[in-house]
């Protein structure tokens, strides 16, 4: 039987729509006109202040997805994909619309265009003007550079973080993604990057501030100045070609003062290195094992043993270092700051 909606008392409305998932929320906006306006005016009252959503666009078709701050686990809304991809099979499950077709993918809506970019902005709209929320975070290849400009002057809120996502598939951008992300400031919090930049890349300016940036795929181009002039407060980057003589040079500027929002900094060396004498030369100190409350007894034991340094403001940190690592967590007045 169904469900009556529209006929229903607005208190009693407001709960059921309270109950329905995000996802769930976007698929019965499609029902019709009359109930889109409803969802809407309902968010427009209660905005879903603990969800944010995130625009994708890799391989060429769009996704907006939401996540709980918590755990940044995406979960998808609505699909922009090409026409192409509807198959003729499905083709009588599809239904028309203005300058669409829309069908379903594990239920989930999937509207399909003729033009990848225009469908990606047109969800988009939708979805953000669905749940009166703007976008928090882009997810996107080398091919999506053009979402950066297009979200940032969309909306009043900066872009919070992105991430830049491995593309296989040969493209004619080159190291332009990267000269255009790092050299512009994108984002106000995050910076993932998980493609790769050329042998001969090279960048030369500042970046942040900003909670973490880090170089899952390959870092091989992060110099000591880029270190330097990195202001997050968590560093990591993998493939790192940073020399024992250069970390040197870093615990020396951090001694000092530099670099003073740094909580976590992570290096994975792309070749063994070499830290005979490391502590001596740096007059580092074995500590003892720390008891903290906030941490388990792993995290305790991986992360609160080693060697510690102190900045000249007496702020501590503690040093792992074997021939392919390198980490440094630094301490708070209040004991080991917490690096999730």
């Amino acid at each position: 039987m169904p469900f009556p909606i529209l006929r229903t008392p607005f208190v009693v409305l407001s709960e059921v729509i309270s109950l329905l998932e995000p996802n769930e929320i976007v698929t019965v906006s499609f029902c019709s006109k009359k109930v889109r306006c409803l969802l809407k005016r309902h968010h427009q009252r209660r905005e879903l202040l603990v969800w944010n959503l995130y625009m994708i666009y890799c391989d060429c078709w769009g996704q907006v997805a939401i996540a709980h701050p918590r755990d940044r686990k995406k979960k998808p809304l609505l699909s922009a994909k090409h026409i192409s991809e509807a198959g003729h099979k499905s083709e009588h499950n599809l239904i028309q619309m203005s300058g669409y077709k829309r069908g379903f993918s594990s239920d989930l809506p999937v509207l399909y265009f003729e033009d990848r970019v225009m469908g990606s902005k047109m969800i988009v709209d939708y979805v953000t003007d669905l749940f009166n929320k703007d976008i928090y975070g882009l997810v996107m290849d080398r091919n999506g550079i053009w979402a950066i400009e297009w979200i940032n002057s969309r909306q009043k809120k900066m872009l919070n973080g992105f991430e830049l996502k491995k593309n296989d598939v040969y493209n004619c951008y080159g190291d332009a993604p990267f000269n255009y992300i790092l050299g512009d400031k994108c984002a106000s919090d995050y910076y993932i990057f998980e493609e790769s930049a050329s042998v001969n890349f090279r960048f030369d300016g500042k970046l942040g501030p900003g909670e973490q940036v880090s170089f899952y795929s390959d870092g091989h181009w992060v110099t000591l100045d880029n270190l330097m002039n990195f202001d997050f407060m968590r560093i990591l980057v993998e493939k790192s070609r940073i020399s024992v003589p250069d970390l040197h040079a870093f615990l020396k500027h951090w001694r000092s003062g530099g670099s003073h929002r740094l909580t976590l900094l992570s290096l994975k060396f792309e070749t063994d290195r070499n830290f005979e004498n490391f502590e001596e030369q740096l007059e580092l100190v074995e500590k003892a094992n720390v008891v903290d409350d906030r941490f388990s007894d792993e995290e305790m034991a991986n992360n609160l043993d080693g060697y510690t340094i102190q900045r000249n403001d007496g702020v501590k940190a503690t040093i792992h270092f074997d021939i392919r690592f390198f980490l440094m967590f630094v301490w708070q007045e209040t004991g080991f700051q917490r690096v999730l």
